[in-house]
């Protein structure tokens, strides 16, 4: 267990993007990175940021959100273009995505000094749309943890790049066949991943560590948006393990985390 008189410190790098939702014109910052920086600050630990943003009017309001929400932007690198953008709309309560323009997100990349920087936390948190798979090998060397959110794309060919490096690997499943899913959760385990966590929405969680399957349900909540909720469940759950939780006490601190990013509008 951690020394829990030193504040638990979370390294978020990947993908960024601003939600603009067409039908009210607002504009929301977000991204599984960033999100999960900005819930670990709202549950008492310290967090990091290292991303990109375009010099434009969204790339400001994403570096000034995230900063005072707490979060450190030290390595939030500003380059000429256009911050990544994720069109969305709601329909009966569902966040529904649209058109998604990566910006200068497609030239993102880490320096060894990000690598180091990275490396000097409890534990670095990425995704699927992060473009850092190939680093993945280099943040492990310095000893740090790693969580990565492969969302619901199992067959995206950075799962088997990212997978040996991995200890706790997130994804989504909101179908029926139990068995299959099981399977993949063993597939993955066995391929690296210390842990294997999967959300399903109503039905709660399950996790997997080579082992045994833990289960956790939902906490039941007034919906406003579900934007942003399955990466407060990720926050809830990693901070619960960096405090030396057991998985289940962690997956009930991430339903906790979710249930109140559920009863608002936007990621945060």
């Amino acid at each position: 267990m951690l020394n829990m008189e030193k504040k638990i410190k979370v390294a978020a790098v990947g993908d960024n993007c601003v939600d603009a939702y067409d039908q009210t014109g607002e504009a929301f910052p977000g991204g599984n990175p960033v999100n999960v920086a900005v819930y670990t600050v709202r549950l008492g630990g310290e967090a990091s940021y290292t991303g990109v943003v375009g010099d434009d009017a969204y790339g400001k309001l994403m570096k000034d959100s995230i900063a005072k929400k707490g979060v450190d932007v030290s390595h939030l690198k500003v380059m000429p273009g256009s911050t990544a953008v994720t069109h969305v709309e709601i329909i009966d309560g569902e966040r529904i995505l649209g058109d998604y323009e990566e910006g200068v997100m497609a030239e993102f990349k880490l320096s060894e000094e990000d690598i180091e920087f990275l490396g000097s936390h409890d534990l670095v948190v990425s995704g699927i749309w992060g473009m850092i798979e190939n680093d993945l090998e280099k943040i492990k060397a310095c000893g740090t943890r790693i969580a990565f959110d492969f969302a619901t794309k199992y067959e995206s060919p950075v799962i088997d790049i990212a997978i040996p490096f991995v200890d706790y690997a997130f994804f989504a499943y909101d179908g029926e066949d139990e068995e299959w899913m099981r399977n993949f959760m063993e597939e993955m385990q066995k391929k690296g991943a210390k842990t294997v966590i999967v959300t399903r929405g109503t039905k709660g969680s399950i996790a997997y560590d080579g082992t045994s399957y833990t289960e956790f349900g939902i906490i039941p909540c007034d919906v406003v948006d579900t934007m942003g909720a399955g990466d407060s469940f990720i926050a809830g759950f990693l901070y619960g393990i960096l405090q030396g939780k057991s998985l289940q006490e962690s997956m009930e601190q991430g339903a906790k985390n979710s249930s109140v990013t559920l009863g608002y509008s936007g990621a945060w």
